[in-house]
């Protein structure tokens, strides 16, 4: 049988009132590393969830993201480093269910209960009342099927049960791991909609994704870690413009200079590369003083599907880490 655990609930907000008086509670993690034995899965990684702002989590399979998470709900320990909600550690919060929100399985529930029954359960053991089951039913779109055994849901009613247990309690701190599969388009796009109005709310809201195209749209900030250890972490729209377009009637010759200097160049055609790695106006002073001339040096937005693929598969940034 399922028990009720914190990382699929999230109880009373006590004294937390209408949006607008929501407490804030930003999220550090501070040099975390975590070994297994001799296998180190998270490497000292130091960044910050701010208030008021979706944060996509990324990196590939076993890179140490779900670790993470569980350390951020104290479900691990680490083996060195912290991790604060607010100032405080998970366990030190004076109310630590009614302050987040999780979802870090979908299945976390016993297969024979409504979504309705699962759901008071959960209301039962945190002080929550009855009516807010109801509200969230309907939020997450799962109104319909409430009297239905969580057994038959399909993946995506599953994903929609969990993040109507994490938003039970109204907490301020959101923490999803893979909220969107199994999700259709519609699905997402709700999704979406109130994990973005979460955070203009004044909410925190941190989201473990494969789904990038769906990250792209959602988040404002994006934190990339890699064999457990972070590869860069910003705002979105700054890390996309870190890439520059050139012409030039010379791209093998200006790549060579480019990359003796630390920058990444990709081919995108007889006269054009895409750098990355080097600021804008460092890559026309490497032109010139290599006497390569320029007939175009512009700007170029990547997608986060490129940039991540770049992050992640580039030997050259296993251990450079690119902040703003």
């Amino acid at each position: 049988m399922t028990t009720t655990t914190p990382t699929v609930t999230a109880a009373i907000s006590s004294g937390i009132g209408p949006p607008p008086t929501r407490q804030g509670y930003q999220l550090d993690v501070k040099h975390v590393t975590k070994r297994y034995g001799r296998a180190t899965v998270v490497d000292d990684l130091t960044f910050s969830v701010p208030v008021g702002r979706v944060t996509g989590f990324l990196g590939p399979n076993g890179s140490g993201k779900s670790t993470t998470m569980k350390i951020m709900l104290g479900l691990a320990s680490p083996s060195s480093g912290t991790v604060t909600i607010g100032g405080y550690r998970y366990r030190q919060l004076p109310d630590p269910a009614g302050t987040v929100g999780a979802i870090i399985e979908s299945d976390a529930f016993h297969p024979g209960r409504s979504g309705r029954n699962h759901l008071r359960i959960l209301a039962d053991a945190t002080g929550v009342a009855y009516a807010r089951v109801d509200e969230v039913l309907e939020q997450v779109g799962l109104a319909s099927a409430a009297k239905r055994r969580a057994g038959t849901y399909s993946l995506g009613m599953r994903q929609r049960l969990g993040l109507a247990a994490a938003l039970l309690g109204d907490p301020d701190v959101l923490i999803l791991d893979e909220p969107g599969n199994g999700l259709d388009p519609q699905g997402i796009r709700e999704m979406r909609d109130l994990l973005r109005t979460h955070a203009s709310e004044g909410g925190t809201v941190l989201v473990s994704s494969h789904l990038l195209s769906e990250v792209e749209h959602l988040a404002d900030d994006v934190v990339v870690i890699h064999q457990g250890r972070l590869v860069t972490h910003g705002p979105l729209a700054e890390l996309q413009q870190t890439a520059s377009l050139v012409r030039t009637h010379d791209p093998a010759g200006l790549a060579a200079v480019l990359e003796r200097s630390g920058a990444t160049t990709e081919s995108q055609g007889a006269d054009r590369l895409i750098v990355r790695g080097m600021p804008i106006d460092e890559v026309g002073q490497r032109a010139f003083t290599a006497g390569i001339p320029l007939n175009e040096l512009s700007p170029r937005a990547g997608s986060l599907e490129e940039l991540f693929l770049t992050w992640t598969t580039d030997p050259t940034k296993k251990n450079e880490v690119i902040q703003l």
